[in-house]
């Protein structure tokens, strides 16, 4: 049921199978309480479903691999390991994160992405590929982005591409740990791992899916007020049958209703983008008292920011993002990392909730910029054509 890892470059973990009973996952987990860290990746489908299905997960541990069948098992006794004392290792893990969370009901106690780790380590938040080719010498399987997951049995090739995912996440977190160390950054990049961790799951409102809607953001007054009810039951409709949104009503009808406000199902049937099945029965009548719900309203667009950039300041977001883009090519730190546009935005309009008025960010950058536009710092090129930021001589 478990495999152990390969330990030359040239070898690739042999899969037994897959873990399909709740004695042998039991077991897993146990021994996953005990460790220091093991790795995790998840293989799931959302094609036709509104959340995602899990088809598989992937755990590492000491010198043991298991790919665990959630189909098979009863996943509840997983938590223990995600809340016990060990450090969850993953790569990219926000959609990962997603679905642990759905189907546990728990998010790691403590996380390590290897990916935005070694953005602070002169790596543009790269693939688990780049990572384990660059650090461990190894050239990944390829697999099949069409594989279906949920499909058994598995096939060898299946199973061992999916090992792979989490073969070597336990050998890099001690690589990039140690980078980090060196360069004095170990502190920001688990900083930003439990900011990942923090978000967990993102729970959409479903009064804010028209906004998603490309052609519905241009719409005002009731027509605005009626497409912003139509796309939330829409998105409510889906959650409830578990199915894509697109498979309930597609953009396209909701923005027609929106603009043609049908009274009747007869009317709805002459909307655009939907057919008998949307205006007959209980769909239809949902449809219609959406639509007469909001007759005679209108929306508030969506807040700006909550403070505003004084107009005399935004010659300076462009010169602040040119300096920032130098010191992070400098310092060999993915740029995104450390200050969006947006973040400097926010900073210069007084927002005290900006990434960049507080911790390691305000230490790099954050304090400077607010002395570049007080006067008491200033931006000039320095010999190679570089932008440095300099204390103002008076």
């Amino acid at each position: 049921m478990a495999f152990e890892r390969s330990q030359g470059a040239d070898q690739a973990a042999d899969p037994a199978g897959l873990v399909d009973d709740d004695a042998s996952f039991r077991s897993i987990v146990d021994q996953l309480c005990q460790v220091d860290a093991f790795a995790v990746d998840t293989e799931f489908h959302r094609e036709r479903t509104y959340y995602p299905q899990l088809a598989l997960i992937q755990l590492a541990w000491d010198d043991q691999i298991a790919l665990v069948d959630p189909l098979a098992v009863d996943l509840a006794p997983f938590a223990e390991a995600l809340q016990g004392p060990a450090t969850v290792v993953m790569h990219a893990a926000s959609q990962d994160l997603e679905v642990l969370d759905l189907a546990c009901g728990v998010l790691p106690r403590d996380l390590f992405d290897t990916q935005l780790a070694a953005g602070f380590v002169g790596h543009s938040l790269p693939s688990l590929a780049t990572l384990v080719e660059r650090f461990v010498g190894i050239h990944l399987p390829k697999g099949d982005r069409l594989t279906d997951w949920l499909r058994r049995p598995l096939g060898v090739d299946q199973c061992r591409y999916a090992a792979s995912d989490v073969e070597h996440l336990l050998h890099l977190r001690e690589v990039l740990t140690g980078l980090l160390e060196e360069r004095g950054r170990l502190g920001w990049a688990l900083a930003e791992c439990e900011a990942l961790r923090a978000r967990g799951r993102v729970v959409r409102a479903p009064e804010d899916a028209w906004l998603r809607i490309k052609e519905a953001r241009q719409l005002r007054g009731e027509v605005a007020a009626v497409a912003r009810a139509v796309a939330a039951w829409r998105e409510q409709r889906a959650a409830e049958l578990d199915q894509p949104v697109r498979f309930v009503l597609s953009d396209l009808a909701v923005v027609g209703v929106a603009q043609r406000r049908p009274k009747t199902t007869d009317e709805l049937r002459k909307v655009r983008g939907l057919d008998d099945r949307h205006a007959r029965g209980k769909v239809g009548e949902a449809i219609i008292a959406a639509v007469d719900a909001a007759r005679g309203t209108t929306v508030a667009r969506p807040e700006g920011p909550a403070y505003d950039l004084d107009r005399r300041l935004r010659p300076a977001v462009s010169l602040v993002s040119a300096w920032v883009s130098q010191l992070t090519r400098d310092l060999e730190i993915e740029t995104s990392l450390v200050a969006t546009r947006a973040d400097i935005e926010s900073l210069l309009a007084g927002d005290p909730t900006s990434r960049l008025a507080s911790g390691w960010r305000a230490d790099l950058v954050g304090e400077r910029i607010r002395e570049l536009v007080s006067g008491e710092a200033a931006l000039a090129f320095d010999p190679s054509g570089s932008l440095v930021l300099e204390d103002r001589s008076r």
